[in-house]
This record gives structure tokens, sequence and C-alpha cells, in this order.
């Protein structure tokens, strides 16, 4: 029995949904040059300080194209990434609570830029996070970058 001629289109669309979700990395530990193709000679755009989460666009070769928070495009090699998932606070000011819940006690208050570790999934739009004080607390997931 042969498949709609529809059906093969849709499985299409549906796998190529799931190759292109979105994977966020961080530099690694040393800050590392953004350039703006995959080759050491390519022209240097800028350093990228450690920590700094990036989502992965592609990876070609030993080479990632990259987005930072604000949405730049650059190549980094990609032996400069890290698995340590690390977000940015993309509010003005953020209140991490105790507790996954806008009543709970306010843990730590941090301000836009600021790099955080993430410390556990998002569940019910809140995110654990930790401050490289020690400090761990929930955000609410809409007020990070890099989840």
């Amino acid at each position: 029995m042969r498949a709609p001629r529809h059906f093969a289109p849709v499985m299409l669309l549906a796998l190529a949904g799931a190759v292109h979700a979105v994977d966020f990395r961080s530099v690694g530990p040393s800050p590392a040059v953004m350039h703006d193709a995959p080759a050491a000679k390519a022209k240097k755009l800028y350093v990228a300080p450690a920590g700094m989460p990036v989502e992965i666009v592609v990876t070609s070769g030993e080479w990632s194209r990259v987005r930072d928070a604000a949405g730049e495009l650059a190549w980094i090699d990609s032996k400069a990434l890290s698995e340590k998932r690390m977000l940015v606070v993309d509010v003005a000011q953020a209140q991490a609570r105790r507790s996954a819940t806008d009543a709970a006690p306010v843990a730590f208050t941090v301000t836009k830029g600021v790099l955080l570790e993430l410390a556990g999934p998002i569940a019910s739009g809140w995110i654990k996070v930790r401050h490289r004080d020690g400090d761990v607390g929930f955000l609410k997931a809409e007020e990070v970058w890099g989840e």
C-alpha cells in the first residue's frame, strides 16, 4: 500500500523542524575571537567573553556559525565552545526567587547583561539559575537569553 502523495512533503517538513531544534552553548573558560567566515585568517569581528551564551546556527567542519544575544551572527572555532550552559539577563532588572513562583521570597537581584549558569530545566515558565557568587534562584524564562 502506497502512502498518499501529500504524505512525503509533510514528513520532510516535520523532519526539517526536528533538525532545526535550537542548540545553545557557551564560550568556554577563555575569551574567543569571533570571525566573519569559518577560517582563522578570516576578518576578526570581536572577542567574545568567557561564558557568553550563543545559539548554534550551523556547524561546518571545525567551525560553528553562532548567534549572540543581540542577534549578531559570527563564526567561532568549535573547540572554543563549552557544553556548560550559561544565560544572560535580558531585562533591565530581574528578581531571582527562592522557588518558581512570584510569591516566593527574592533570593537575589540581577541586572541586564549579567551571566548566570543554567542550574535546571525550564518548568512552568521558570528556570533555575546559579549566580557566580553561588546564589541559586528561579527566574522567569522570558527574563534571560540562552535557554
